[in-house]
């Protein structure tokens, strides 16, 4: 088991997040776009959330400012958070704005100010998981989602809770964090998309 839970780790890499959402978003609630408007949001979250983040990461690991894709070291934090919360604010600015994709944009709403939040954590020497933001975050929308639409989420929902669990085991397999980090992560993620849950349900 400790040679297989390192996997979702990166299967369920905070990178993934945005686009995990967006996903799950267009097949539970935006049902009247046409397919030349999703094939716009998925290339919007695909280039602001995946490929420029890829980009300076590795930029990034040129000039030596970070080790290597799971941002293990406090010090190396810094810049992808600030990095992630520009492109966020970006994103729901520019693009992924209230009145087109109400549901998203409170989503990425709440992914911003989780990321301000692991951001300043950062100066108290507090190293929330990332993966956990990501997970409960993505955890809690599924389940707005579903209330929205009142759609029967039941199997997805209850794999969405095992799967945070193994993720959170597998940080603790690869000793990437401590309960406590773990917990604050999760906390980190759940409790924005909570409060903005009632806006946009």
């Amino acid at each position: 088991m400790k040679k297989i839970l390192p996997f979702f780790s990166y299967l369920f890499h905070p990178i993934f997040i945005p686009l995990l959402g967006t996903l799950f978003y267009v097949l539970l609630d935006a049902t009247y776009f046409t397919p030349q408007q999703y094939l716009i949001l998925f290339l919007q979250i695909i280039i602001i959330t995946f490929l420029l983040p890829i980009a300076f990461f590795y930029l990034l690991r040129t000039f030596g400012k970070i080790d290597n894709v799971m941002l293990s070291d406090i010090s190396h934090r810094k810049i992808p958070l600030l990095l992630h919360i520009m492109l966020l604010s970006v994103l729901i600015q520019k693009s992924i704005t209230i009145d087109r994709f109400p549901a998203l944009y409170f989503f990425f709403l709440g992914g911003l100010f989780s990321a301000l939040f692991a951001f300043l954590l950062l100066y108290a020497k507090i190293k929330a998981s990332i993966h956990m933001i990501g997970m409960s975050a993505l955890t809690a929308f599924i389940i707005g989602l579903s209330l929205k639409s009142q759609i029967n989420t039941v199997n997805l929902v209850a794999f969405f809770i095992i799967m945070n669990g193994l993720v959170a085991s597998s940080r603790l397999i690869m000793k990437a964090h401590t309960h406590k980090e773990l917990l604050i992560g999760y906390a980190c993620g759940l409790i924005p998309q909570l409060i903005l849950l009632p806006l946009w349900l």
